[in-house]
C-alpha cells in the first residue's frame, strides 16, 4: 500500500498584541501579597528618559541661602561722590510666616520672674493648707488656691442694688462749714513775730512794775528816754529760738529722708546668721561727709561718753607734703547731713579725746605739736586752752591724747605723746595750761646687739636721740601702767611712778606701731597693730606675742569691742574691716568686708553702749566716716552664747516632755474604752 500522505501542519496565525499606549507605559503595577495590596506607580509625563549611563552619572549642586527674587542691581546716589553707586549687600531673608510665640527662654529674666511667681504661689498654697490643717478644717484645693464657688451668689457681684440701712446719723443735715483761704507773706510773718515779741516784753515790764523792781525799771526807762528797743530782723532770724526751731526742722527732714536706714538701724537683724556659724556681716548705714573737709584724712574718731548718738571726728593729713588747716566736727546719728558743731584749726587735727565726766570738754592734738582744749558749750570757736612754744609745745606731731583722773587740786589733766619722744602731762589751771614731761622715750638697742666698748646707756641715748612715740594707752585697772608704741616697731611698758626706764620692751613688729589697746576685761592682755600688716595679741607678763594675725595690708587701727573680751576689729589700707572673735576662731576673722572703694581705712571706733547699739564707725582718707551695724553672729559673747544654748536645750526638753505627756494622756482613755 502506498504510504499515506502526511498532512502538513496548518499554521495558526498568532493574535496581534497591541502596543501599549503612552498612558499605559507610564503605569507600573507592583503586585501585592497577603499583607499589602497591589500598588500602581505612575510616572510623570515630563520625566526625562535617561539611559543607564546617564543614570549612573553623579551631578553636584550647590545650595545657597539667597533669595532668587531679591533685587541684585540696586544703586543709590552718593551725595559725597556725586555719582550713583551699586550696593553689593542685599537683604536675602524672606519671612514666609511670622508669629509671636508664648515660649520663654529658661535663662531669661522673664522666665526667672515667672518661676518666682509660681514658687510664691506654691508657697502661699502650702501655707494656706498648713493653716487649715492646724485649725482642723478639711483642706480643699479650691480653697487653698483662693477660688470661690462660682454658683454661690452671695460671694460674687450682683446687679441687685441694696439700699443702705437708715440711721439717725444719716437722716440729719450735715453741720455747717465755711471754706477759708489766706495768703501769708514774709512781712506778715515778721509782723506776727514782732507783735508776739512786743506782747512778751510788755508782760515782763508790767510784772517788774508790780513787784520790787518797779523803781529800777522806771529809772531805767527815764534814762533811756522812755523808748523801747525793738529787735531787728537780723536778731530775730539769727536768734537762739530760731536756731533751735531750725535744728528740730532739719532733724525731721533728715528722719524722713533716711527713714529706711533708720529702720535698718533699729530693727534689722541678718537672718542668714542662723544658718552659718562662725561668719558675720556688716550692714552699711549712714555716711557722714562735710564739703568743708574735702580732701582731708579722717585722723581720729571718738564717741561721746554721755550722748550715745554724738561723736567727734578729727580731719587732717598723714601726708607730710599736703599739710594745711584742720577741722574738728561733731556729728550725730540723728542728723547725718551736717555736723552739729564744727571748728577750724590752724594745723591738721591728728587726735582727740572726750573727757569721761565732763562730756562737753575734749582735748585735741595737732600736726604742728600744739595741744588744745575745746568746750562745746562755749559760743566761741577758739579753744579755751592752747599750748604755745613758751608753754612746752611739742616739736613734732601729736599722735594721741588721753584724759586722766583729776588730781588732788581737782584740776583736769591729760597726757599726750609725740614723735619728739616726749610723753607730757598737761594740767588745766585757772589761767593757763601747765605741762610736765612724764617720760622721754629713749632708743633701745636691737635684741642681741652688743654695746660698744666704753659707751654707757646715757651716752648712747644722747648720741642716738629719742624714740618717736606713735601711740599709747593707759590701763583701766592699774592706773600707773601704760603702753607706748614707737616708730621703730617696739612697744614699751612704762609706769607713771617710775619713769627713768622701761618696765618691759616687746619686740615683734618691724615697722611703726600705730595703735596699742589694753583689753577692757582682762588686765594682762593688750593688742597692737602696725604698718607691717600684722595685728598681735600680747600678755604683758611675757616678752613674746601670743598670737599674730597677718591682714595682707597696712593696718590703720584696732579696737576691742565693749561687750566681749575676745572680740576686736581692725581696719586696713585696702578699705576692709576685719572682725575677730578668739572664742570662736583663733586663726581667721569672722568677717572680712570691704566697706569703702578706692580709699584707705584709717580709724575705727565702737559705740560705747556695746551690744545695745552695735555700731562701728570707720573713717577713710577721703574725709568720709561710714557707720556699720554688726550682725548677730558678731555680737555673741561666751556668756550670752552659753545662755542661748541652755535656753534652747531647755525648750527642746520641755517640748519633748510635753509630747510624751500628751501621748500618755491620750492613750489612757483609749485603753479604758477597750476594757
Amino acid at each position: 500500500m502506498p504510504p499515506k500522505k502526511v498532512k502538513a501542519p496548518v499554521s495558526v496565525p498568532e493574535p496581534e498584541v497591541a502596543s501599549p499606549s503612552p498612558d499605559e507605559r507610564r503605569h507600573t503595577i507592583i503586585p501585592g501579597n497577603n499583607w499589602e495590596p497591589a500598588k500602581m506607580m505612575i510616572r510623570p509625563t515630563d520625566q526625562i528618559n535617561l539611559s543607564e549611563k546617564e543614570l549612573g552619572e553623579e551631578l553636584t549642586r550647590l545650595w545657597k541661602a539667597e533669595n532668587p527674587n531679591a533685587a541684585h542691581n540696586i544703586a543709590h546716589f552718593s551725595h559725597k561722590e556725586k555719582i550713583f553707586k551699586h550696593i553689593a549687600t542685599v537683604e536675602q531673608s524672606e519671612f514666609h510666616l511670622k508669629q509671636e510665640g508664648i515660649l520663654l527662654h529658661v535663662a531669661g529674666d522673664e522666665a526667672k520672674k515667672q518661676k518666682e511667681r509660681e514658687q510664691e504661689e506654691k508657697n502661699a498654697i502650702g501655707a494656706e493648707e498648713e493653716r487649715q490643717h492646724v485649725e482642723g478644717k478639711d483642706v480643699l484645693e479650691d480653697d487653698a488656691l483662693g477660688m470661690r464657688n462660682q454658683f454661690n451668689f452671695s460671694e460674687r457681684t450682683s446687679q441687685t442694688l441694696n439700699n443702705g440701712h437708715k440711721e439717725r446719723g444719716t437722716m440729719t443735715e450735715p453741720p455747717p462749714s465755711v471754706e477759708y483761704a489766706g495768703q501769708a507773706t514774709q512781712w506778715d510773718m515778721f509782723d506776727a513775730y514782732m507783735e508776739d515779741h512786743e506782747r512778751k516784753r510788755e508782760a515782763e515790764r508790767k510784772q517788774k512794775k508790780s513787784g520790787k523792781g518797779g523803781e529800777a525799771d522806771k529809772k531805767g526807762g527815764e534814762a533811756d528816754g522812755g523808748k523801747l528797743t525793738v529787735p531787728t530782723l537780723e536778731s530775730t532770724i539769727h536768734g537762739a529760738e530760731m536756731a533751735h526751731a531750725s535744728k528740730i526742722l532739719e532733724r525731721m527732714v533728715n528722719q524722713n529722708t533716711y527713714d529706711d536706714i533708720t529702720h535698718d538701724f533699729r530693727f534689722w537683724e541678718d537672718a542668714s546668721d542662723l544658718y552659718r556659724e562662725g561668719e558675720g556681716t556688716l550692714l552699711p548705714l549712714w555716711k557722714f561727709y562735710n564739703e568743708r573737709t574735702k580732701r582731708k584724712h579722717v585722723t581720729s574718731v571718738k564717741w561721746n561718753p554721755e550722748y550715745p548718738d554724738l561723736f567727734a571726728v578729727g580731719y587732717g593729713s598723714f601726708d607730710f607734703m599736703k599739710q594745711g588747716v584742720g577741722f574738728l566736727c561733731m556729728h550725730s546719728l540723728k542728723n547725718p547731713s551736717f555736723p552739729e558743731y564744727s571748728y577750724q584749726t590752724e594745723s591738721g587735727v591728728m587726735c582727740l579725746d572726750w573727757h569721761p565726766q565732763h562730756s562737753s570738754v575734749l582735748c585735741v592734738g595737732l600736726y604742728d605739736g600744739t595741744v588744745a582744749v575745746y568746750d562745746t558749750r562755749s559760743k566761741k570757736s577758739a579753744p579755751i586752752f592752747q599750748s604755745t612754744v613758751k608753754k612746752g609745745k611739742h616739736t613734732d606731731p601729736v599722735w594721741e591724747v588721753c584724759w586722766q583722773d583729776e588730781d588732788l587740786a581737782k584740776n583736769l589733766n591729760f597726757f599726750s605723746v609725740s614723735s619728739d619722744g616726749r610723753v607730757t602731762l598737761w594740767t588745766l589751771s585757772k589761767s593757763e595750761l601747765d605741762f610736765s614731761d612724764l617720760m622721754q622715750l629713749k632708743l633701745v638697742a636691737a635684741p642681741g646687739a652688743a654695746p660698744a666698748a666704753g659707751v654707757t646707756d646715757e651716752d648712747e641715748a644722747s648720741l642716738s636721740g629719742l624714740a618717736g612715740g606713735c601711740c599709747f594707752d593707759f590701763s583701766s585697772l592699774s592706773e600707773h601702767l601704760f603702753l607706748v608704741g614707737t616708730e621703730e616697731g617696739r612697744v614699751h611698758k612704762c609706769s607713771k611712778a617710775y619713769n627713768s626706764q622701761y618696765l618691759e620692751t616687746y619686740n615683734g613688729h618691724y615697722m611703726a606701731v600705730y595703735t596699742v589697746r589694753w583689753n577692757p576685761f582682762s588686765p594682762r592682755i593688750f593688742l597692737s597693730c602696725s604698718a607691717d600688716w600684722t595685728v598681735k595679741l600680747w600678755d604683758h607678763m611675757r616678752p613674746a606675742a601670743l598670737l599674730s594675725f597677718d591682714l595682707n595690708n597696712q593696718v590703720g587701727d584696732v579696737a576691742w569691742t565693749p561687750w566681749s573680751s575676745t572680740t576686736f576689729a581692725a581696719c586696713t589700707a585696702d578699705g576692709k574691716v576685719h572682725v575677730f572673735d578668739l572664742n570662736e576662731n583663733k586663726n581667721e576673722a569672722l568677717c572680712e568686708q570691704k566697706v569703702v572703694r578706692k580709699a584707705k581705712c584709717t580709724k575705727l571706733a565702737f559705740n560705747l553702749l556695746g551690744s545695745a547699739c552695735p555700731v562701728i564707725l570707720v573713717g577713710d582718707d577721703h574725709s568720709c566716716v561710714s557707720s556699720l551695724k554688726l550682725s548677730p553672729n558678731l555680737r555673741w559673747t561666751a556668756i550670752t552664747k552659753a545662755m542661748a544654748e541652755a535656753n534652747a536645750k531647755a525648750e527642746a526638753e520641755a517640748a519633748a516632755a510635753g509630747g510624751r505627756g500628751g501621748a500618755r494622756q491620750g492613750g489612757a482613755p483609749q485603753k479604758g474604752g477597750g476594757e
